[in-house]
C-alpha cells in the first residue's frame, strides 16, 4: 500500500515519515512538502539516509496516487485536499484542526477564524480518538468515504484522564482543571521567538492563559463523554505551559468528586478496569507517577491516579509524547482501524529511555 503526507517536513510529517516506514502494510511513500519541493526527505533530515530515500513532490501528486493521505498541513489548508481523496475513495487523515469538530461550524470558526469552504466534507469526518469513537470510525470507513479529524496533543492527554471519571459517575458537579505542560515541539518547526533558545530554556511558563485553541476540544470531548453517560456536563479550565524539553506533555487534571471517601487504589482499579482492553492507555501501578520520560517516542498514554489529602479531589498525572500519540501515531493507529490492520501495527516500540 502507498501512503502519502502532505507537509511532510513538518515535525508531526517528518514523524510520520519515521513511524510509516517500518509499518509492515506500507510498501511505498510518497512525499510532499511545500517549502522544499524538489529536495529529498534525506536531505532535510539526515537521520533518514539509507532508511528513506524520497524526492518531495507536489501535494497534487499525493492525492492523485496514495491510498491513504495525511496531512500535516496548517489549520485551514486541508479541505481542497481532503476533497480529492474522498473523490477518490481514499481515506485522509488530517493532523490539523479542520476536521476536529465534524459539522461546528461556529466552534471552528470562533477559534480559527474562518468558516468551512466545502461543508459536505464535513459530513463524513470523524474525530479520531480511538478509545472515544472507535466504533464510529470503523462505521464510516466501511461506508468508503472517511475524514479523520486527528485530535490536538493536549486534548488527547487530557480527555484520556477525564474519560473514566466522568464516564463511571466518579465526578462531581464542580469546575475540572487541566493543567499541562509541554515540550518545545509542539510549537511546531518554523521558528519564532517565544520557542527560541534563549526565550524559553531555564523557564517554565504559561501561555495562551483562558484562550489556547485547544480548550474548545477539550470542552467538547468533555461534553460527550458526559452526555453518553447521562450526566450533567462539567466546566473545565484549561491552561497549557511550555517547558524546556524537546518532546512530552504532562497534563495534571484535577477533578471534584461525586462523594468523599473513595480510594486512590479504589478508583485506580477503577480505571484500570477500564481501558483494560485499550493497547495504548497503561494505568501506572500505585506509587508510580505519570512521566513524560517514560513515553518517549511511543504512542503510549500513561496515567495515574491519586487523591488529594481530603479525599474529595481526584488528581490525574496523564502523560504523552506529543508527537506520537498526540499527532503522528494517533494518525497510524487511525489508519490501522480504518484498514482492519492489528491497531498497534507499527507501533509497538517500547519507549525510549533517553
Amino acid at each position: 500500500m502507498t501512503a502519502g503526507i502532505i507537509g511532510a517536513t513538518g515535525y508531526a510529517g517528518a514523524e510520520l515519515v519515521r513511524l510509516l516506514s517500518a509499518h509492515s502494510k506500507i510498501d511505498k511513500l510518497i512525499l510532499s512538502s511545500i517549502s522544499f519541493e524538489g529536495e529529498r526527505m534525506e536531505d532535510i533530515y539526515p537521520n533518514f539516509i539509507r532508511s528513506v530515500s524520497a524526492a518531495l513532490v507536489k501535494p497534487e501528486a499525493v492525492v492523485k496516487e496514495a491510498d491513504i493521505v495525511f496531512s500535516a498541513l496548517p489549520a485551514g489548508e486541508g479541505e481542497a485536499f481532503a476533497k480529492v481523496c474522498i473523490e477518490r475513495g481514499v481515506p485522509f487523515i488530517d493532523l490539523s484542526a479542520d476536521f476536529r469538530f465534524d459539522d461546528d461550524e461556529e466552534t471552528y470558526s470562533a477559534w480559527y477564524g474562518k468558516p468551512y469552504e466545502m461543508k459536505e466534507l464535513h459530513k463524513v469526518s470523524v474525530y479520531g480518538l480511538p478509545e472515544l469513537n472507535r466504533q464510529r470510525i470503523k462505521d464510516q470507513a466501511a461506508s468508503g468515504k472517511i475524514i479523520i479529524g486527528n485530535p490536538g496533543c493536549y486534548p488527547t492527554g487530557a480527555t484520556l484522564g477525564i474519560y473514566p471519571a466522568l464516564a463511571k459517575g466518579l465526578a462531581g458537579s464542580g469546575t475540572i482543571i487541566v493543567d499541562s505542560a509541554s515540550g518545545v515541539t509542539g510549537g511546531g518547526r518554523l521558528p519564532s521567538r517565544s520557542f527560541h533558545y534563549p526565550e524559553c530554556a531555564d523557564s517554565i511558563a504559561p501561555y495562551k492563559v483562558g484562550g489556547h485553541r485547544h480548550s474548545p476540544e477539550i470542552a467538547r470531548n468533555v461534553s460527550v463523554i458526559a452526555t453518553a453517560a447521562g450526566r450533567q456536563c462539567p466546566h473545565v479550565i484549561f491552561t497549557p505551559h511550555l517547558v524546556p524539553i524537546l518532546r512530552g506533555i504532562l497534563s495534571t487534571i484535577y477533578i471534584p468528586l461525586a462523594e468523599a471517601g473513595q480510594t486512590a487504589c479504589g478508583i485506580r482499579a477503577i480505571y484500570e478496569d477500564f481501558y483494560q482492553n485499550e493497547p495504548f492507555v497503561r494505568i501506572l501501578p500505585v506509587n508510580v507517577t505519570a512521566s513524560t520520560n517514560r513515553v518517549r517516542q511511543s504512542n503510549y498514554c500513561d496515567i495515574s491516579v491519586h487523591l488529594d489529602q481530603s479525599g474529595t479531589t481526584l488528581i490525574i498525572a496523564s502523560a504523552i509524547d506529543n508527537m506520537v500519540k498526540g499527532a503522528a501515531g494517533q494518525a497510524v493507529q487511525n489508519m490501522n482501524i480504518i484498514f482492519g490492520y492489528d491497531e498497534t501495527e507499527g507501533l509497538t516500540a517500547i519507549p525510549a529511555l533517553f
